[in-house]
């Protein structure tokens, strides 16, 4: 029996371009091959061991005869590439039509309802790098007091704004009119971007981000979860991307390290339920920078720690690592990559070196964790058999 599940995922840590990856302009994406391949190998002991190998070819990762978990490959069913629409797939819904995007910058008919509600007029409104942005539009914001709006080919509304010139209780307070402005038009997530600093050269974001999500479409695991009365613990942004349903307790973290170290305290003190983690750095400071060396250095840190989860596991725990999407930083562009994740199961006593195939949804992952926990999945099939 298994009685506690926790899942990390590796925000955008994908293993190669899904079958329509074309579709999204994303033929030859992989996230961790291309990485691997950039930084001439990657030494991922521990994820070695529990079978990253066989779900790929990355340069420096080999296949163990006797691996210690078991493996598979995840096919994201919904359309679109974002972090809402993969979170929610494993948890059951599955979409299917992508949330709007607004590459050429949002409507008049909602910038001029965002500076009614609000109260604020803007500057940017455009596609853009979040560091650039600021870069290019910090010191006027310092000077005119105005929040800095702009979004990518992802379905997001952001808003950057200096921590002494709007302060957070504010920013977060204009976040949370904008949500609701946008739930019409079905805009997937509005992000809070604090940053600091006096001047261009040195402005730089802060930990102080939060994500504010439209609400889900349509029943989840973790309603269910709730409903049987199951604790359910979100840590990172798991909180925002779920709009708090289903969720028992949020823990907010700024870092993949603050993320690893919630993580071991909540997994200290809880001993039943779902622990659900995602470690954003992978995403948001490397992936979207085309930094592959400092994704390849935070792959490293992860896979240093995993053994400290794994130390504290009981024999009725199950671990699941997996990602959410892609965010190739070796391609042209800033943008999520429409890709396959990987799969990677562990328990003392679950099945090693069982390959669990290439799932045509990441529902199938709530299902798994629906059968765990004796409830009905609203989509997926689980692979909890495969591993008993």
């Amino acid at each position: 029996m298994i009685k506690r599940v926790i899942i990390i995922v590796l925000d955008s840590v994908g293993i190669g371009n899904a079958p329509d990856a074309a579709a999204y302009g994303d033929e030859g994406c992989n996230t961790l091959g291309n990485i691997a391949k950039a930084v001439g190998g990657l030494s991922l002991p521990n994820l070695e061991r529990l079978g990253l190998g066989y779900v790929g070819e990355f340069a420096g990762i080999g296949r163990p005869d006797a691996p210690a978990g078991s493996y598979g490959i995840m096919t994201e069913q919904s359309a679109g590439k974002d972090t809402a629409t993969g979170h929610w797939e494993m948890m059951g819904i599955v979409l299917d039509k992508p949330f709007p995007t607004y590459p050429a910058g949002f409507p008049a008919e909602i910038m001029d309802e965002f500076t009614r509600r609000t109260g604020l007029g803007w500057l940017g409104n455009k596609a853009a790098s979040g560091t650039e942005i600021i870069r290019e539009l910090g010191e006027e914001h310092l000077r005119t007091g105005l929040p800095i709006v702009y979004t990518s080919t992802d379905s997001v509304f952001q808003i950057a704004a200096h921590e002494e010139v709007i302060p957070l209780s504010r920013l977060y307070e204009v976040c949370e009119i904008t949500r609701r402005l946008l739930d019409d038009f079905q805009i997937g997530r509005v992000i809070a971007r604090p940053f600091v600093g006096s001047n261009a050269a040195g402005f730089r974001r802060t930990k102080n981000r939060r994500d504010f999500s439209m609400l889900p479409t349509g029943p989840l695991v973790l309603d269910r979860l709730a409903e049987k009365g199951v604790p359910v613990v979100g840590i990172g942004k798991i909180d925002d991307i779920f709009c708090g349903r289903g969720i028992s307790e949020a823990v907010h973290t700024g870092s993949n390290a603050e993320g690893m170290e919630r993580t071991i305290e909540v997994a200290g003190r809880m001993s039943a339920g779902l622990i659900f983690t995602n470690l954003v750095d992978f995403d948001m400071v490397y992936g979207h920078r085309n930094d592959a060396a400092g994704y390849a250095d935070a792959l490293r840190e992860t896979d240093a720690w995993l053994p400290e989860i794994q130390r504290i596991m009981s024999p009725d725990d199950m671990l699941v690592i997996t990602a959410d999407h892609g965010c190739d930083p070796t391609t042209p562009g800033t943008d999520h990559t429409r890709e396959e994740v990987p799969l990677l199961v562990y328990g003392a006593d679950l099945g090693k070196g069982l390959d669990l195939g290439r799932r045509k949804s990441f529902a199938d992952l709530g299902a798994t964790v629906a059968e765990v926990f004796g409830v009905e999945p609203p989509a997926g099939k689980s692979f909890m058999t495969l591993l008993c």
